[in-house]
């Protein structure tokens, strides 16, 4: 199988709701829009979310998570307070030696957001 692109589709039973807050409390940058749907940035990945997918899902916080990778955790953490994201765990040094902070989008998925220190071994590992 040859992968050529991919990306994340996410879901969600008030699909305009979910891409206001990515476009505008995460602040992703729009890839593309489409007549109900919207395909941001995130990184070397994409995130898309289609007006004409709802999901009746009972709980879709529990099928999907975001890991999102940022230069600096707390002045993401900031950002995102002051835009009225939830942020469920600030950002903190886990024992892998990722700095990882929490937040949920409006549907209780939960967004990790991943700063690498510079001593990080992900930093120096290049394949």
């Amino acid at each position: 199988m040859e992968v050529l692109s991919s990306r994340v589709l996410l879901l969600s039973p008030d699909p305009e709701r979910l891409q206001a807050f990515y476009r505008e409390q995460l602040g992703l940058p729009v890839h593309r829009e489409y007549p109900g749907g919207i395909v941001f940035f995130a990184g070397n990945g994409l995130i898309e979310i289609s007006s004409h997918m709802k999901t009746d899902a009972p709980d879709p916080s529990s099928n999907a998570a975001l890991w999102l990778q940022v230069r600096d955790a707390e002045a993401t953490e900031k950002q995102f307070r002051d835009r009225g994201v939830s942020v469920t765990r600030g950002p903190r040094t886990e024992p892998w030696g990722l700095i990882e902070m929490h937040a949920d989008d409006p549907d209780g998925r939960r967004i990790i957001v991943v700063e690498i220190p510079d001593d990080h071994p992900l930093r120096k590992d290049t394949r």
